[in-house]
């Protein structure tokens, strides 16, 4: 009878688990939630069967709801590769899920770029359909003034290059069995992450353009705005691997957690490269800079 019972394939059959429809109900909340609050903002209404949803309290409910998700999905992942359960065959489809999202993003950045180099490339075009601004015909458009690229973007483009560095030490340390190596190249890598984000901040406050009524500001903010965001998630990301790390998880032949940060946050890395010249060289050039 015990035969019967026992595994003789390669593949994990989970539990029953909550986590895909409460994930799925969070999402749809928080989705309802971000049109509310949006219509909040505005000073709109949005009501959907009577009940008046422009507030923003819905969204922090979604949202809410989405992070326990995660939180509780993931710890029964690491609770199942500690039982053993990640395979090599299950492993490998970990990875295989891992690339296809790290492909999805790349697509969801050439979205941006290509939103800014249509603006950039062809701006006589739009004065023929801007409402908003008048290129003049040139990029940038007249009036404005861009971000010194040898300045806080350098700076920025050194801290995420030793980043990367950085979280590549760590790696190699956990290959070898260095724990201490592993440990503090994460800690580093968390905290340049951390330096990245406050560096960005400080050049949107003195940025001397806006997102709004600027067709320069608006593709710069979203190229830019969401790389930062990718930067705050990885970062959350190393320092969950940090605190696992700390715990004394990971080994060199089971660490998919941080491969999946490393890559993660290497495919950041590269992102920034093409920002940085495209956006902040090649879009800026010729454009008076500001020294605010």
């Amino acid at each position: 009878m015990a035969d019967a019972h026992q595994k003789h394939h390669d593949y994990h059959i989970i539990d029953p688990s909550p986590w895909p429809f409460l994930g799925s109900v969070g999402a749809f909340v928080m989705a309802l939630g971000g049109v509310g609050y949006m219509r909040y903002l505005s000073g709109g209404s949005f009501k959907l069967f009577g009940l008046e949803l422009a507030h923003p309290w819905l969204f922090f409910i979604g949202l809410a709801l989405v992070l326990y998700t995660m939180f509780g999905w993931w710890s029964d992942t690491v609770k199942e590769a500690n039982e053993g359960h990640h395979t090599r065959v299950v492993s490998l489809h970990l990875r295989y899920g891992m690339i296809m999202f790290i492909a999805s993003e790349v697509m969801f950045f050439v979205a941006w770029f290509w939103a800014f180099f249509d603006a950039s490339i062809y701006a006589g075009e739009a004065i023929q359909v801007s409402r908003v601004e008048f290129t003049g015909g040139h990029w940038p458009p007249k009036g404005i003034e861009v971000l010194d690229p040898w300045h806080l973007p350098l700076y920025n483009t050194v801290i995420l290059l030793l980043s990367g560095t950085t979280v590549t030490w760590a790696h190699h340390a956990l290959l070898h069995g260095d724990r201490k190596g592993l440990v503090r190249g994460l800690l580093l890598t968390v905290l340049l992450g951390v330096l990245f984000s406050f560096v960005q901040g400080y050049e949107y406050v003195h940025a001397p353009f806006d997102f709004k009524n600027s067709i320069y500001g608006a593709t710069f903010f979203m190229a830019t705005g969401f790389h930062g965001f990718h930067v705050l998630v990885g970062t959350i990301f190393l320092l969950v691997c940090l605190l696992r790390a700390l715990k004394g998880d990971f080994t060199p032949k089971q660490h998919f957690g941080f491969e999946a940060a490393a890559w993660y946050w290497h495919f950041v890395d590269v992102v920034w490269l093409f920002l940085f010249f495209s956006i902040y060289i090649w879009g800026g050039w010729g454009a008076p800079l500001s020294h605010g």
